[in-house]
Formats: C-alpha cells, sequence, structure tokens
C-alpha cells in the first residue's frame, strides 16, 4: 500500500513535464495525449489532464486552435506557447539533475 501511493505522487509529479513533453513534439488532440499518458501508465484518470491543460493554457503555456472533424463537433488541438517550450526546457534540466542524482544514489546503494 505504501509503494502503491509513493508511485502514485512519482507519476503525478512528473505528469506536467510529459504533458508539455508531448505537446512540444507538435500539435495534439487531448484524446491523443490521453492515449500516450495511458501506454506509458501515467495516466489512470481522463479527469486528470483536462484540468491540467486548462492550468497551463492560463499561464500562458500552452494555446489551441480549434479544427473541424469529419466525424462530430470540432476539435481543440493543443501546441506549446514560446513561453511552455522556455518552461520545458527549464523541466528538461531539473529531469536531468533527477535521473543524475538517482543514478548516484542507486550507485550507492549496490557497492
Amino acid at each position: 500500500m505504501i509503494a502503491e501511493n509513493t508511485q502514485t505522487q512519482m507519476r503525478k509529479g512528473i505528469l506536467e513535464y510529459c504533458v508539455l513533453s508531448i505537446i512540444a513534439r507538435g500539435e495534439i488532440y487531448a484524446s491523443d495525449i490521453i492515449a500516450e499518458l495511458r501506454s506509458a501508465k501515467l495516466l489512470v484518470v481522463e479527469g486528470t489532464l483536462y484540468p491540467l491543460l486548462t492550468r497551463l493554457k492560463n499561464n500562458g503555456l500552452l494555446s489551441y486552435n480549434w479544427v473541424e472533424s469529419t466525424s462530430g463537433p470540432p476539435r481543440k488541438y493543443y501546441t506549446l506557447t514560446e513561453d511552455g517550450r522556455g518552461i520545458l526546457s527549464q523541466l528538461d534540466q531539473t529531469w536531468q539533475e533527477l535521473a543524475y542524482a538517482v543514478g548516484i544514489s542507486q550507485k550507492g546503494a549496490n557497492s
């Protein structure tokens, strides 16, 4: 039970970074973001993504365009803003530092 709680918190902690990284690759529909996060076992509940996207947009990190769909209502496609790219760059650096620190601590534990 303790490990499950910690795993959940770890996933939540990197969710924003992962969402920004996915969107950085190009314009993307929310359902496609969800599919990628699920395949990486990072998203269990769909309702988690939409508030995050709204917060990122309100913070100026994302923009979106409405695109007509041939199979239903228009779809909202997300892209990163320049500010979003800047924040992602900072998060990339932080991720590298964390990965290095975890690698060092694992090496020490295995010695």
